[in-house]
């Protein structure tokens, strides 16, 4: 069970940590694409079970210039929102994108990063996927060629 969600089962969360699941999902992927939500939603899950990251959901989306603007407080559109509600709770129940690993940190899949510490495992949804390592341990510096269809249902 993630921390700080009472006494509910983790088949369960509080509507306010799904909601902000869905948030993060629905504003920072590709809004069709079920794989780019999952993998939002892993990184989501690998923040809250770091210790350098708020230990909450709601609190790792809502964290300062970590998510999209608005992600909080933007609507969500109608046509895509049930995609994300049902993702996040996927994503709350356990599910992960398999190729997101350890991964905690994302951008946009076109933009080119000046650093050399980012180790690419994923891009999907519109972002690239990466953790940071060591210089001399990163062995994939750019992003990868993007994947649809890993993920279930």
């Amino acid at each position: 069970m993630l921390a700080a969600c009472g006494t509910s089962s983790p088949l369960s969360p509080p509507a306010t940590e799904l909601d902000c699941m869905a948030r993060a999902m629905y504003f920072e992927s590709n809004r069709s694409s079920r794989d780019g939500m999952i993998a939002v939603g892993s990184v989501v899950i690998n923040r809250v079970q770091s210790d350098a990251f708020p230990n909450t959901i709601c609190g790792v989306v809502s964290q300062k210039n970590q998510f999209a603007p608005g992600v909080m407080t933007k609507e969500m559109g109608s046509r895509s929102a049930p995609l994300a509600k049902a993702a996040a709770q996927s994503v709350y129940s356990g599910e992960r994108h398999p190729d997101i690993a350890g991964a905690k940190f994302f951008h946009a899949a076109w933009y080119q990063a000046p650093y050399n510490n980012m180790h690419y495992v994923l891009t999907t949804g519109g972002n690239a996927f990466y953790e940071k390592r060591r210089p001399e341990n990163v062995t994939s510096p750019a992003p990868l060629q993007a994947t649809e269809g890993i993920t279930r249902r």
